[in-house]
């Protein structure tokens, strides 16, 4: 006796294909959209840190020209305002980094199950690196602010 294997209709087959690169496609876009929102934290951030330091140096020098008597609260509030972005921006970090290794986790244990291909890659976030390089630049202006050290004093 004879055995015989039953294939799938080639419409079947073509289905299956078609869904498999739409999953993989969505984990993409995904990956893009946690792009884009890391991108928004970094403006708002920038922001924070840049209005702070202007707001702080601004005042420091006409305290120093004595055209003030006191610029502490204003000062203070310079401060706080780059604390706030180092603080934002360090969060969004966090944040984008543990969601990127879930998404990861999620795509290898689905490849894994043969539910998508693993032909594509995660590269290196762009936008991860710009982050990392303005929450030092942020650390270095507050450092700067605070303790008179570092390229901005």
């Amino acid at each position: 006796m004879k055995a015989t294997t039953t294939l799938p209709p080639p419409s079947e087959d073509v289905a299956v294909e078609l869904s498999s690169r739409r999953t993989g496609m969505s984990f993409q876009r995904t990956r893009m959209s946690a792009d884009r929102t890391l991108m928004s934290i970094i403006r708002t951030s920038l922001s924070l840190i840049s209005f702070g330091f202007t707001i702080f140096q601004f005042f420091q020098k006409l305290a120093d020209s004595n055209v003030v008597s006191t610029a502490h609260s204003t000062r203070t509030f310079g401060t706080t305002l780059v604390w706030i972005g180092i603080g934002m921006l360090a969060l969004g970090i966090a944040f984008h980094a543990q969601f990127m290794l879930g998404l990861r986790h999620e795509r290898r244990q689905m490849k894994e199950e043969g539910l998508i291909h693993g032909e594509s890659h995660f590269p290196v976030s762009l936008t991860l690196l710009t982050a990392i390089a303005l929450l030092i630049l942020g650390i270095a202006a507050i450092l700067s602010m605070m303790f008179r050290i570092g390229p901005f004093s």
